[in-house]
């Protein structure tokens, strides 16, 4: 499975499973989804990245390999393989891939 899991169901394997780069691109495969938040896995090219916005969720970003830049606030956070970084409900982020990397992205809807 490991693909559009509703809770309830059970699922165990990699995180990137299928998630497969895209030259240029930003390749996404969703984990898991709710009324209360998703789990999404993403591939970034590097140089890639995706604009300052902001969310009405509780974000995590977890790296699973790779690098990339996240900017919070205007504040950039350098995040490698085995690292997070926690992204508060309503704050403006940004990210860059500074190498190819796969990501987890973790959003919560805030309370």
């Amino acid at each position: 499975m490991g693909c559009g899991v509703v809770l309830g169901d059970t699922w165990a394997g990699p995180l990137d499973d299928g998630l497969e780069y895209r030259e240029g691109s930003i390749a996404s495969k969703e984990l898991l989804k709710s009324s209360s938040g998703a789990v999404t896995a993403f591939a970034i090219d590097a140089g890639q990245g995706v604009g300052e916005s902001s969310q009405p969720f509780d974000a995590m970003i977890h790296v699973l390999e790779g690098a990339l830049t996240v900017t919070v606030d205007g504040k950039e956070h350098a995040v490698a393989a085995g690292q997070a970084v926690l992204i508060p409900a309503l704050r403006p982020h940004a990210l860059s891939a500074t190498e190819r990397c796969k990501i987890v992205l973790t959003m919560l809807r805030a309370s």
